[in-house]
């Protein structure tokens, strides 16, 4: 018998659909410059409900050194202090995701051969970004929404860290743009920093984001 193909079937009720897995980086699972509590657990995830879907977008942090938005780039200023930039509100990080360093590389135990694109963004210097879909300014693309556009598709699922941020940010800016949206919430993990996922939540939902579990997408 012939070996298996390593991509799904583009089967009717997927060829219109796209798994957005984002930012299963090195600084974000443990030991990582910027870990998200539990990071580690969503990479097995992401590869076992990847195979459903024939359509899968992988996205990266990819700040160059001295990002605004690195604590360090501001003189008396720690990790998870706020500060106000011309675009809003800006909690400011450890440095993390620095462009090809070890930690801003994909997981090695990430197994998506498959995946057909790779979004990079918070690569503008003075602009961070959380959304996989626009830079924090709101109007600076990344151009994945019309990349999804014109592969046809018009429903979008997300999984990955951090479900406050770089996850929600991207769930609510889908279904902006009119993409049925849904995000896998037992395949994300958060930081939970200051009520920062109980305001995700709200967020999402006043967006029409729906959540869903593993057990929906894969049964």
């Amino acid at each position: 018998m012939p070996a298996p193909s390593l991509v799904p079937p583009a089967t009717a009720a997927r060829a219109r659909t796209a798994l957005v897995a984002v930012d299963l980086q090195v600084d974000f699972l443990p030991g990582g410059r910027l870990a998200v509590p539990g990071g580690h657990e969503v990479v097995p995830l992401a590869n076992a409900v990847a195979r459903h879907f024939p359509n899968v977008v992988l996205t990266q942090d990819w700040h160059p050194p001295g990002h605004i938005s690195f604590a360090s780039s501001h003189l008396g200023k720690a990790p998870f202090d706020e500060i106000d930039l011309p675009y809003g509100r800006q909690i400011l990080w450890p440095d993390h995701c620095v462009q090809d360093s070890e930690g801003a590389r994909l997981s090695a135990a990430l197994d998506i051969p498959y995946a057909q694109l790779i979004i990079r963004k918070g690569h503008h210097r003075t602009i961070d970004s959380y959304s996989t879909f626009y830079e924090a300014d709101r109007t600076t693309p990344t151009g994945l929404s019309g990349y999804l556009r014109d592969r046809g598709v018009d429903t979008v699922y997300l999984l990955g860290l951090a479900t406050d941020f770089c996850v929600s940010w991207s769930a609510v800016d889908a279904a902006r743009h009119g993409f049925t949206t849904y995000v896998i919430e037992d395949a994300c993990r958060a930081l939970d920093v200051d009520g920062s996922l109980a305001k995700a939540y709200a967020d999402m939902a006043a967006g029409g984001v729906r959540r869903v579990r593993l057990a929906d997408v894969i049964a």
